[in-house]
């Protein structure tokens, strides 16, 4: 790790949940755009099937917020399993 490295982490924990999870997602997207990312065959196929899915409307979707409030209440019993 590099000194800037850790200062922006340092710099972004500070932040906000809200913001912090802008700044992962953002991340996450800067992953996925990556060109050299090599994928297996496995993963293109999964991926195509699921997004044959959504095509179809046989997916189940569920709404960013929903989802971040599952993430929020998992990590926030983990956190209180760990201080107990």
């Amino acid at each position: 790790m590099t000194a800037s490295f850790d200062t922006v982490l340092e710099y972004a924990l500070q932040l906000p949940a809200e913001d912090r999870s802008r700044i992962a997602s953002r991340l996450i997207e800067s992953v996925d755009e990556a060109d050299d990312v090599e994928m297996s065959p496995a993963w293109k196929a999964e991926i195509e099937s699921r997004m044959e899915s959504i095509r179809e409307g046989t997916a189940t979707l569920i709404p960013h917020d929903e989802v971040m409030a599952e993430v929020h209440r998992k990590l926030a019993a983990q956190r209180a399993g760990r201080s107990a």
